[in-house]
């Protein structure tokens, strides 16, 4: 794509927390900012991702189908250290070129999916490079306050989710592998997120504000029913074939109990962490 179409999406992503409009409307898109294997200069990019549990992300060099592998797939193996950046987070990486059977599965999983990705393929002799990245430790997000930082993070599982939502509504009455892989991503990633705040956040403005007690009792509480949630539905993931009707049922339930917690959060704890309650 031309450096200025870049361009574009990349202020658009940064001044929206990773939302862009037009072509790439609802999609899962990063930037990825790699080393010029040539240059030494960082240069980044927009780049569709998949979702491929808690440990990393996978990033397919299509360059639509070109005859040649895109500028940052050769930086990325000149130089595997790359950065991150997903619309909440910012965070360094490093990436895996995947080889043989692992990335053939990975791509027909991927091409199963969206059959884009083998419209690409079959336009080139080149065999389009699959790549893993594997987050490192990463700080807080780049929000203005300790408030802001905590509805970035709620409003990217509420794209997460809705993304999901629709997916889930245009598949067929088998759920693909790599829906049943976004799925199961979110969960665990959600889980993560309310154990941190469990023994992080809570621990922490439980000891300051003894006052917050039930506000915090009641969050606790939410978890444990979305944790509920949550493992129902990665049982019915998991299970031989998943039906569509069952994890659509599934994903509005999680849904409209995740909501009214995440909300009934921000309401009570936003005030606070800005030091205005």
């Amino acid at each position: 794509m031309p450096n200025d179409f870049n361009q574009q999406i990349i202020d658009e992503f940064r001044a929206n927390d990773g939302r862009v409009g037009g072509p790439f409307e609802g999609a899962r898109l990063i930037l990825l900012t790699t080393t010029g294997a040539r240059t030494g200069a960082t240069h980044t990019t927009p780049v569709a991702y998949l979702p491929d549990g808690q440990e990393r992300i996978l990033v397919i060099a299509s360059a639509g189908g070109a005859d040649r592998h895109p500028h940052w797939y050769h930086n990325l193996v000149a130089d595997p250290q790359v950065t991150v950046e997903d619309g909440a987070f910012s965070y360094p990486a490093r990436a895996e070129v995947l080889t043989g059977a692992e990335r053939d599965r990975l791509f027909a999983r991927a091409a199963a999916a969206d059959p884009g990705w083998a419209g690409y393929q079959a336009k080139t002799s080149r065999v389009i490079p699959v790549v893993a990245l594997h987050p490192e430790p990463a700080g807080p997000p780049a929000a203005s306050s300790f408030g802001a930082a905590l509805k970035l993070i709620h409003d990217a599982f509420r794209r997460e989710l809705a993304l999901i939502r629709a997916e889930v509504d245009r598949s067929g009455p088998v759920l693909g592998a790599q829906l049943r892989v976004n799925c199961l991503t979110v969960c665990g990633n959600l889980h993560g997120h309310h154990v941190k705040e469990d023994e992080g956040m809570f621990a922490g403005l439980g000891a300051q504000r003894p006052d917050l007690a039930p506000v915090l009792d009641r969050l606790r509480e939410e978890h444990r029913r979305v944790a509920a949630l949550v493992g129902e539905l990665r049982q019915v993931l998991t299970a031989e074939s998943a039906d569509r009707d069952q994890v659509r049922g599934q994903v509005a339930r999680l849904v409209a109990e995740l909501e009214a917690h995440l909300a009934y959060e921000e309401e009570q704890l936003i005030p606070v962490l800005d030091g205005v309650g």
